[in-house]
């Protein structure tokens, strides 16, 4: 069963990039003002906790001096308490000055006496009974976060306000004596050492620091990531695309390609070399050519492994050790940018459709020729033959019946016929061929053909049989000429066979290529090799009496019906001549 996982790394690689980075920026920021929430948050909290402790002090150490003051305590003893206080763990002094911030008791008894502050400095503070506090710095250089207040160790606060101006006369708390402006107001002081806060306080900014820096390091991975990924999409992609481009261009080359890999072996083939060479590329795939291909080829190879291309070189090869076929083969080494051998590269055409192409432009050329001199040739002769015919039936008139001299004259009046029937084919063959073509029955054309030929059949004990594979598509033919092309081939074939036999007709369509075959088999007695490729040349004959014009007449009117026509013969067993016409649309 398929996982739902696996479409990830593809939806992370649609992500557009913009969005991916606005993420990140948007992460970034949000990183910063959580990380000056937190430094506001954290300085606030040590503030607080700071204050908390400061005011705790305060109250501890007041509550101690009241208590010392109901046991009627000396000055020294509340000294000894205020030190005692200030041993306390980040507290760096413990102060009760009076209003001018001159020293009544702290936590170095060295500095009673002295100012704490300045007056002016005491005035700014704004003592007031509730605690304060401010961040300073002591003489030493430290910085401490301070707590004061106004002083009251009496017994509440009319005691304290006792110690004002309007209280003259009483005794101060703290003093035990009485001054001569009256009681005095008393501040106390409390500073904590602010290097463990702060230090931890850098420590939380340096994690915070150090964990944005890892956001945001994760986050240009990601879209360093992201970017590789649709990168690395897009180059499978292309080389998907590419290689499917190349494929299709190899599958549908007109010419046959091989390919070999850096070990020798054959590495792609393709359809035009599987038809040419007629094996299977899943055959030879992976074998070495030597064993696949021809002779010829090890001499390519060892050729262009030398380093010398070739270019189209004409050969001939056999490939079933059979039939030899003319092919134009080019060959060459494939290297990469830095020279190294990939494999080698073949190319070959069959030039068999070529050369025979090339033969009919020449045998049309000649053909061409021949019939333009014999039409001028037939037009010169046709008239003296017909007077000398003339002359021949007025001798034949003045001699008596059964004599010699009347004898001769019919036999001179029948070879005028025959010269005449034999010009009559020549300019047939030498004019265009007019054929008025229309979609045909060819069972019923062939038919009415072999109808035609009945008579001439019999006369050489010749037995006629049509099979065709059905209804097939009709074909578009002049039926005139196309009946005379049939007839001709059935005259030919029952003159080959001397001692009778059998005239095979057969009809049939090949839907692959579009077209209906017609075949005229006979069991004669063949046509040898060396004539095979004269036959359908003019005035080739191997009848005694033949003109040599029946079959050049009909290749031409088969060609003037867009069609071909093909013959194989075995010597002695007999001849079969194929026509292909193509189906009507």
């Amino acid at each position: 069963m398929q996982t739902q996982s696996r479409p990830g790394p593809r939806f992370l690689a649609n992500i557009p990039p913009w969005l991916y980075i606005g993420s990140v920026v948007i992460l970034a920021v949000v990183m910063a003002v959580m990380t000056t929430r937190n430094t506001h948050r954290e300085n606030a909290l040590t503030g607080r906790t700071l204050f908390e402790k400061g005011t705790a002090f305060i109250r501890a150490f007041e509550a101690g001096a009241r208590l010392g003051l109901g046991m009627h305590w000396r000055g020294e003893q509340f000294q000894e308490l205020l030190e005692e206080t200030a041993r306390q763990p980040d507290v760096l002094q413990l102060a009760v000055t009076d209003a001018d911030g001159l020293i009544l008791a702290h936590s170095d008894k060295t500095r009673i006496g002295q100012h704490l502050y300045s007056p002016e400095t005491m005035a700014t503070l704004g003592v007031a009974a509730r605690e304060k506090w401010r961040i300073t710095t002591l003489p030493d250089g430290r910085k401490a976060f301070e707590v004061y207040r106004a002083f009251e160790p009496g017994l509440g606060r009319a005691v304290a306000d006792g110690c004002g101006d309007e209280a003259e006369g009483h005794a101060c708390p703290w003093s035990g004596s009485e001054s001569t402006s009256g009681i005095r107001r008393q501040v106390i002081f409390v500073d904590f050492d602010l290097a463990p806060y702060e230090a931890a306080l850098a420590q939380d900014t340096r994690n915070t620091v150090v964990l944005a820096a890892i956001l945001f390091l994760l986050g240009v991975g990601g879209v360093l990531t992201l970017f590789w990924a649709q990168s690395s999409r897009l180059s499978k992609r292309q080389l998907r695309d590419t290689q499917a481009f190349s494929t299709e261009i190899v599958n549908n080359l007109p010419v046959g390609l091989l390919t070999t890999g850096s070990d020798g072996r054959l590495a792609v083939v393709n359809g035009a070399a599987e038809r040419i060479a007629g094996f299977k590329a899943a055959d030879v795939v992976g074998k070495l050519p030597q064993e696949v291909l021809p002779p010829v080829w090890c001499g390519l190879q060892e050729v262009i492994e030398a380093g010398e291309p070739v270019a189209e070189r004409e050969t001939e090869c056999s490939f079933d050790g059979e039939k030899s076929l003319p092919l134009s083969v080019s060959a060459s080494r494939i290297v990469n940018e830095e020279g190294a051998h990939l494999g080698n590269i073949y190319i070959f055409r069959d030039l068999g459709e070529v050369r025979r192409l090339q033969e009919e432009v020449r045998r049309k050329e000649k053909l061409a020729a021949l019939g333009g001199l014999a039409a001028g040739v037939a037009h010169e002769i046709r008239n003296p033959l017909s007077s000398i015919k003339g002359v021949a039936k007025y001798f034949e008139g003045h001699f008596d019946a059964g004599s010699e001299g009347r004898e001769l004259a019919g036999v001179m009046a029948r070879e005028v016929d025959r010269l005449n029937r034999v010009i009559t084919e020549l300019l047939d063959f030498a004019r265009p061929s007019d054929v008025k073509m229309r979609p045909t029955d060819l069972i019923e054309l062939v038919e009415r053909s072999l109808r035609l030929v009945g008579p001439d059949a019999t006369a050489h004990n010749v037995r006629v049989a049509f099979t065709h594979g059905g209804e097939l598509p009709r074909v578009a033919v002049d039926p005139d000429r196309f009946t005379q092309v049939l007839l001709n081939l059935y005259l030919n074939a029952v003159q080959a066979m001397d001692s009778g036999g059998v005239l095979t007709v057969r009809a049939g369509y090949e839907p692959s290529r579009g077209r209906v075959r017609l075949d005229a088999e006979d069991a004669g007695k063949g046509i040898p090799p060396e004539s095979l490729g004269s036959i359908f040349n003019p005035y080739f004959t191997t009848k005694p009496s033949g003109t040599g014009l029946g079959l050049a007449i009909v290749q031409k009117l088969v060609e003037a019906h867009q069609g071909e026509i093909q013959v194989k013969s075995v010597p002695g067993r007999g001849s079969v001549f194929s026509i292909f016409l193509p189906a009507h649309a």
